[in-house]
């Protein structure tokens, strides 16, 4: 029935066509109407919809006019398609593609093989002819990813010089790396660096945040709970339920617990965006490590971190010390003679690399010198049942083959304070200075915080 129907339609049409011919009604034009043309790239992507917001970035941050800006975003999508097109063709001899000119109007395609070359200008881009394929180098960076370490921190192909870049952070660590690999030298730029990336957005002693979009602590010291990463920091700063958003003004987490005035202490949880490190902000924004919380004694070097007056150094004067402010008082805090100013409440005070407490309040400022206070970090982190993110714990000789587990009190992560008591192995110890335990640091290891009695 459904082919019957068919013939029948096409009968009539047939029908229809004598007809009109028959009187003197239009006929068809025998020559076949040409495809539409392929949408550009620049259509494609729409690029004339570009925002004024966009333009205007473009326009501050790349020096264009506004003719420009608009003309490199057509330019670059007209490039990326034609450098595509060229890559599938070169096949293996590809060795790369980039635009030049401040509206993109020049681009340059790379090949190993000179009869490439021809084909590259026909379509309007110019020819590079060079040595190593793009294959070739991404081998080689792959390598050089497999060994490399902290202090490369970087690797990269580079089409314009037809090599490879590698970031070192100490002197001699790319040519370490490339004796290890085999790696050609002549293949290689090596570009010293100031400082490795870090995870994104990490969670960093010193570092500014802001509460409920408004007003500005820093970090103190970051910690975990269970699988949540966050920071203790000043009670002051905020109550519990007061949002956060980081020194780069991403969302970052809120306070869980606060307690202000009677103490000056609080922790703030991060959303997953945020990972806690072991580290504080410190002079020319340099990672200090931090490696434990042993409160040291009165007359110790310390230094601070915050996000206003960045860092600064002096002395402890007193620990336990009772302050009055305007909003009531706190106890418990230790006295300093660094600095500080608004801003910095919350930040990191550290001795050595042991971490002392949170920036709580203080007079004078860092251009005649100034008394600050601090919040010593230990009672945060065993109030809130918090760990101190710490670095390269040694976890210590352990038991000998056949030895039996120590098993005893002491426990890794418990806040002991001075004349804390644990047993360990069969005996008691009694707690030397107040820290956070940590695996490496069980008491027969570690002498200066445990006394055997």
């Amino acid at each position: 029935m459904l082919k019957r129907h068919a013939r029948a339609a096409c009968t009539a049409l047939a029908a229809a066509g004598l007809l009109l011919a028959g009187t003197g009604g239009a006929t068809a034009d025998p020559t076949p109407a040409a495809p539409p043309a392929a949408p550009s790239a620049a259509a494609t992507l729409r690029t004339a919809d570009a925002p004024p917001e966009l333009l205007a970035a473009m326009q501050r941050d790349l020096g264009l006019t506004p003719t420009q800006a608009k003309a490199r975003l057509a330019h670059e999508a007209e490039a990326g398609a034609t450098a595509a097109r060229l890559r599938d063709r070169l096949g293996a001899a590809f060795a790369g593609a980039w635009v030049d000119g401040a509206d993109a109007g020049t681009l340059t395609v790379a090949t190993t093989r000179a009869a490439d070359t021809a084909a590259i200008r026909a379509t309007g881009a110019r020819a590079k002819l060079v040595a190593r394929t793009l294959a070739d180098l991404d081998a080689d960076r792959a390598a050089l990813d497999r060994a490399a370490g902290p202090a490369t921190p970087v690797r990269y192909v580079d089409p314009r010089s037809n090599g490879l870049v590698v970031e070192e952070t100490e002197a001699g660590a790319a040519a370490a790396l490339l004796a290890v690999t085999g790696t050609d030298p002549a293949a290689v730029t090596v570009v010293r660096t100031a400082g490795a990336p870090r995870p994104l957005y990490d969670l960093r002693g010193g570092d500014a945040y802001y509460m409920n979009g408004s007003g500005r602590c820093s970090v103190g010291f970051p910690v975990t709970k269970g699988s949540v990463n966050g920071f203790a920091t000043a009670g002051h700063c905020g109550r519990a339920g007061t949002t956060t958003s980081g020194f780069n003004q991403v969302t970052q987490g809120s306070f869980q617990a606060s307690v202000f005035p009677g103490n000056d202490m609080a922790w703030v949880a991060a959303n997953a965006q945020w990972t806690a490190t072991p580290y504080v902000k410190g002079s020319g924004g340099a990672n200090v490590q931090v490696t434990g919380s042993v409160l040291q004694p009165v007359g110790a070097s310390v230094c601070r971190s915050g996000s206003t007056t960045g860092w600064h150094c002096g002395t402890i004067q007193q620990h336990d010390t009772s302050v009055t402010y305007p909003e009531g008082t706190i106890s418990g805090v230790t006295r300093t003679t660094v600095c500080a100013e608004p801003g910095d409440s919350g930040g990191s005070y550290l001795s050595g690399s042991q971490a002392q407490g949170v920036t709580s309040g203080g007079s004078g400022n860092c251009s005649s010198g100034g008394t600050t206070f601090f919040q010593p970090l230990n009672p945060i982190l065993s109030a809130y049942g918090l760990t101190l993110k710490v670095s390269g714990s040694d976890p210590g000789p352990g038991p000998g083959p056949g030895d039996p587990e120590p098993g005893g009190t002491w426990k890794a992560g418990t806040v002991y304070a001075t004349g804390a008591t644990v047993t360990h192995g069969g005996s008691t110890y009694r707690c030397l200075q107040g820290h956070q335990a940590q695996p490496g640091w069980e008491p027969p290891n570690v002498p200066a915080l445990w006394q055997r009695v």
